[in-house]
Order: structure tokens, then C-alpha cells, then sequence
């Protein structure tokens, strides 16, 4: 999140509360389940040749999410890593057997800028033959690491049609340091034969801005993320994305020697993400990316049944 985003943001806090929460929609709830030093903003400062020698946390940070869902009765799609699959080999089974989807986060968390199409190709089968091996089911959702597919790597979209990915959410309709196609659509579309569900934004001020996920929720205060999911489910009539990661929920885990500004943007406020969560369940009603996908109108019988 910048600070322009943060400033608009915060122009938009009064009258938070005038729009209800709207509970006959279906919102997606996503983790993208990685580790704390996986993430892009530690990916000068630690070489994937480097991963085996960390603490892994996010096997013990998964099973309290699980907790938390199955407390309030939440069905949610995991996009896992595939190199977390293989070095938690149980884990996969273990979200399966809860009721819950799992999606693909690719193998090896790397910015598709940085990959061929064929690396890109290669990376996206080592996953989906781990993840379906162990969940035993059909892996038809996928979520680039950083949301990497943009305007230059919108090839990746055809990969995943060839390797029988249904449904995408790695297109971030905003402007970021990181990733961002802000001119995509903002909600569920057809894009290259896949259907492309984008996490959610909203439309203030000629920008699109984060709204429920990840930083956005983390460093805002809740009042912001609810307020927006109830525009976007009450006022636009479309069903939200939220998404987060396992590492966000671990206020202990270990710090990495990085700049200032990656650190501020990864360890800021995880002390109060659990929180935020548990409002977020209680408040809206989530099920899995694919459940959500199967009640929108642009579904209708344009593709084979999503079937798991």
C-alpha cells in the first residue's frame, strides 16, 4: 500500500456505517498460503537456495485459520505454494478434509516478470501435480505470486487455460510498486477464455484502491474493509475478494534483515489481523472463489462445470 492510498483512504472514513451489511451475498474468502519469507518484498534479501535454512511457521498459522473458519461455519480457498506441499506434505489434505478448496500459488513464488513462458509452464505443472496428488481432487484455481500477471505477462493466462486452470485471481486492477493492471475490470470477468476474478477495489477519486486484503486490510482500520465490502455488495451488487496470508496472523515470527520500507509494509499491525478476520466472518457471508463463481450470471453455461 502507498501513501497516496492510505491518504485516500482515510478520506473516506466518515459515514462509514451508513451502508448495511447485505448477508444474502456470497463474498470469497482466499489465503494464500506461503510463508513469512517467501514474500516478494524480502526477495532481494533472501534466495529461494536460502528457504530450507528459515523456521517454517506457516503449517502451525494455516491450522489456526482453519480454527478460526471452522468456528464460524466459512468455507475458503487456499492457494497454496507448491514448495510449501512438499515440504508439509500432510497439509494439503488436512484443508481438503476440512471442507475447504485449494487453489494454486505456483511452485516457487516467483515474479512472473522474471520467468519465460516455458519456466512459467513448467513451475505451474511441479504445483498442480503436487497439490492434486495430495488434496486428491482437481486443482482449478490459481493466484500468481504478487498478482505478477499484468499487461506484459498476460501470456500466462493461455498457459493456464492449456494446463486446466478454470478461474484466476492475479490481475490487481490498481497501481502498485509490485504488481497492477489498473485499467482491468474491477470485478468477476472473461479474459483469454479463463474466468478472471481480480481481489477487491474501489473506484474513488478517478483510482481504483485496495480494499479487502492483504496490507490493505492489515494497515487500515477495520471500519475501512467493512464499509467497502458493503458498497461493493450492496451498491454495485458484486461479491468481494478478500484475501491474506498465513504470516499475517504471526505477530512472533522472526524478523528479516531488509529495508525499512519492506519491513514496514510486512510486520505493520499483525498483532490486530486475527481480529480483523473474526470481524470479517461474523459480519459478511464467505465461501470458496469456486462457490462464489458458480452464483454469478457471467457463469451461466459458458464452461463445463466447476467440479472438485
Amino acid at each position: 500500500m502507498t501513501v497516496r492510498q492510505v491518504r485516500v483512504w482515510a478520506s473516506l472514513m466518515m459515514n462509514t456505517d451508513l451502508i448495511s451489511a447485505d448477508k444474502k451475498i456470497l463474498n470469497a474468502f482466499s489465503i494464500d498460503v506461503e510463508d513469512y519469507f517467501h514474500v516478494e518484498a524480502f526477495a532481494k534479501h533472501v534466495s529461494p537456495s536460502a528457504w530450507s535454512g528459515y523456521q517454517l511457521r506457516v503449517e502451525r498459522n494455516v491450522d489456526n485459520i482453519l480454527d478460526l473458519l471452522a468456528a464460524h461455519n466459512t468455507t475458503a480457498t487456499f492457494f497454496v505454494l507448491g514448495w510449501v506441499a512438499e515440504k508439509s506434505p500432510a497439509l494439503v489434505r488436512r484443508i481438503s478434509n476440512a471442507g475447504h478448496e485449494i487453489g494454486c500459488h505456483s511452485y516457487a513464488h516467483q515474479h512472473i516478470r522474471r520467468l519465460t513462458p516455458e519456466q512459467f509452464r513448467e513451475d505451474t505443472r511441479r504445483s498442480l501435480g503436487l497439490l492434486t496428488d495430495q488434496g486428491q481432487k482437481p486443482v482449478l484455481c490459481y493466484r500468481a505470486p504478487s498478482f505478477s500477471i499484468a499487461r506484459d505477462t498476460l501470456w500466462a493466462l493461455d498457459i493456464l487455460v492449456e494446463v486446466g486452470i478454470r478461474i484466476d485471481s492475479s490481475i490487481f486492477p490498481v497501481h502498485h510498486d509490485l504488481y497492477g493492471m489498473p485499467e482491468s475490470s474491477r470485478f468477476p470477468h472473461w479474459r483469454n477464455h479463463i474466468l478472471e476474478f481480480p481481489p477487491s477495489t474501489m473506484r474513488k477519486l478517478n483510482h481504483n484502491i485496495g480494499a479487502a486484503g492483504g496490507g490493505y486490510l492489515r494497515l487500515l482500520p477495520y471500519a475501512v474493509t467493512r464499509w467497502a465490502i458493503r458498497e461493493i455488495n450492496n451498491v454495485e451488487r458484486q461479491p468481494a475478494m478478500v484475501y491474506f496470508h498465513p504470516w499475517e496472523i504471526d505477530p512472533d515470527q522472526p524478523q528479516i534483515d531488509a529495508p525499512l520500507k519492506s519491513r514496514l509494509r510486512h510486520y505493520t499491525n499483525l498483532s490486530g489481523m486475527r481480529k480483523k478476520l473474526e470481524h470479517l466472518l461474523a459480519d459478511f457471508r464467505f465461501g470458496t472463489v469456486t462457490e462464489v463463481v458458480q452464483r454469478l450470471p457471467l457463469y451461466s453455461n459458458q464452461t463445463p462445470a466447476l467440479s472438485s
